[in-house]
């Protein structure tokens, strides 16, 4: 089943196999407990291990920031999923995201470093700090369940709380 145009869904998929920024667009992610395959952290003390498994940042942020005259594109800020559709203020630590047959949990906000500030006008990567502008942050990710996730792929989101 195709999602329809309004559904959250998956519109971009990233990986550096040597680590770093831009991550490169790939169709399709084989997502394990330890995250992406052919995804690589340069440094694993702020980046992966289980509770940052897997990177995510929303598609309206990253064209609202190209907007704003920030050159930003998909896989500049180092997510491995570029989602569409979703009211990314409303994901937070505890919720889930059903990505066909993946289960990721939500664990926190990826805190913006020097390393992206190529997608930034004069460098402000802190535009997308959780901590200055809620809302705008890339998130991290634990896997619960891991498979493939292709792009397309629908999303479905489930609240911590109901």
């Amino acid at each position: 089943m195709t999602p329809s145009a309004s559904e959250p869904r998956v519109v971009g998929l990233q990986v550096a196999q040597e680590g770093g920024v831009p991550k490169r667009s790939v169709d399709e992610l084989e997502v394990t407990v330890t995250g992406v395959v052919g995804d690589r952290q340069l440094d694993l003390d702020h980046h992966g291990g289980p509770t940052r498994a897997v990177c995510l940042y929303s598609q309206e942020c990253i064209d609202a920031l190209a907007a704003e005259g920030h050159p930003i594109s998909r896989g500049t800020t180092g997510e491995n999923l570029t989602i569409a559709g979703l009211e990314w203020p409303r994901v937070h630590p505890g919720d889930r995201l059903q990505i066909a047959d993946v289960v990721l949990e939500i664990t926190g906000p990826a805190p913006p470093c020097n390393t992206i500030a190529a997608s930034f006008t004069e460098g402000r990567f802190v535009r997308i700090s959780d901590k200055v502008h809620p809302g705008w942050s890339r998130l991290y990710a634990r896997v619960l369940v891991p498979g493939r996730v292709r792009v397309g792929a629908p999303v479905q989101h489930l609240p911590a709380s109901v």
